[in-house]
C-alpha cells in the first residue's frame, strides 16, 4: 500500500482525537487500546500508518471499530450495573438503530469517511 499523505494524515489526527474527546476517552486509552508504549500522537499517528500499510484505510476503519466496539460494551456493563440504563441514550444515540443496521464494509467505510469529512469541515 501506499503511504498516507500529509494531509490524509492530518485529517485522521484530528478526527481520532474529535472521536476520542466525543466519547470521552483520551489519548493514553486509545494507546492501551492499541498496545503501544507511548500515547504521544507521533506513536499513534505510526500505529496508524502500521495499520495502512497492511490494508489501507479499511483496516485502519475496522481497527478503530473493534475499540469503539470494546468502549461501547463496557459502557453498556458499566451502566447496567449501575442502574440499568440504556447506555446509547448517554451517547444520544438510538440503540435500535445501531443494532439493528446490516452495513456492509463499504457503506461502514462511505459512513466512515463521511464523518471524518463533516467534522474537519466543522
Amino acid at each position: 500500500m501506499s503511504k498516507l499523505s500529509q494531509q490524509e494524515e492530518k485529517e485522521l489526527i484530528v478526527f481520532i482525537k474529535n472521536w476520542l474527546k466525543a466519547y470521552g476517552y483520551t489519548q493514553k486509552d486509545l494507546a492501551n487500546e492499541l498496545n503501544i508504549r507511548s500515547s504521544r500522537t507521533s506513536e499513534i499517528t505510526q500505529k496508524l500508518k502500521e495499520f495502512y500499510k497492511k490494508g489501507g484505510i479499511f483496516n485502519i476503519v475496522k481497527n478503530l471499530i473493534k475499540i469503539e466496539q470494546k468502549w461501547l460494551n463496557n459502557i453498556h456493563v458499566e451502566t447496567q450495573e449501575v442502574n440499568g440504563t440504556n447506555p446509547y441514550k448517554k451517547l444520544d444515540i438510538d440503540s435500535e438503530f445501531i443494532e439493528s443496521q446490516p452495513y456492509n464494509q463499504l457503506d461502514l467505510i462511505d459512513s466512515v469517511m463521511n464523518q471524518i469529512n463533516k467534522d474537519i469541515s466543522e
